[in-house]
């Protein structure tokens, strides 16, 4: 306790660093997964092996990935930024499919009602099809952020600072109390960050919390929207 308490700067500073990458990388993968996603919808000949592809992504081992990045993309080795690509492919990987299996939740009924009344294909996707879709979406946005949360924490491993600093440190000077601090810092990030994308979703997404509208209802509303 006396180690957290001699070093809450440290801890805070690392804890800003460590939400800093951690959003950047999750906002660029939820950009890159949704026309992704969108693709592997729309294209169902594709489908199948466009999300093999993608969730084989979240296998290669961060310690390949970072030199790869290197020599394919000349992005420094030892840099926040090959930190924060390799973070947000990983969460392509993820999320991909969440977006994918969203827009396959919505009837078709909404969208052929949404055709009947004129809507084209994009105004039908953002006021139809990606609303109604939202509360999936929203499942996989959260899985991505806490998993990249949990992840950057190998930052370390190639010089970024974040929280993972603490285990590193805290492990070669046997310092349990930082090591502990790294974990709790982590886990709450994950709880908050993960609490407020989901109060986020309910303000965004009101229609979620409507109890078994009538089905006509629900098509009307959608279209109206």
């Amino acid at each position: 306790m006396s180690w957290v308490l001699d070093n809450l700067d440290l801890i805070w500073a690392l804890t800003v660093d460590h939400l800093r990458q951690s959003a950047i990388a999750v906002v660029v993968a939820f950009v890159v997964a949704l026309p992704v996603g969108w693709a592997a919808f729309r294209y169902t000949r594709l489908r199948g092996t466009l999300l093999t592809v993608v969730g084989l992504l979240y296998t290669i081992p961060s310690f390949a990935l970072f030199p790869l990045l290197t020599v394919f993309f000349g992005i420094p080795l030892l840099s926040e930024a090959n930190l924060v690509v390799a973070l947000a492919i990983y969460g392509v990987a993820i999320m991909t499919r969440s977006v994918t299996d969203g827009l396959a939740s919505v009837d078709e009924v909404t969208r052929s009602a949404a055709v009947a009344v004129g809507f084209g294909a994009w105004r039908r996707f953002w006021t139809v099809d990606f609303p109604l879709a939202g509360p999936v979406i929203l499942a996989g946005l959260r899985v991505t952020a806490m998993s990249t949360i949990s992840l950057a924490t190998v930052g370390t491993l190639i010089g970024v600072q974040n929280l993972g600093y603490l285990f590193t440190n805290g492990s070669q000077r046997r310092i349990v109390a930082e090591v502990l601090a790294g974990v709790i810092a982590v886990v709450v990030i994950a709880v908050l960050v993960d609490v407020a994308l989901l109060l986020l979703g309910r303000a965004l997404m009101p229609w979620t919390r409507r109890i078994a509208a009538p089905r006509w209802d629900r098509v009307r509303w959608a279209v109206h929207a």
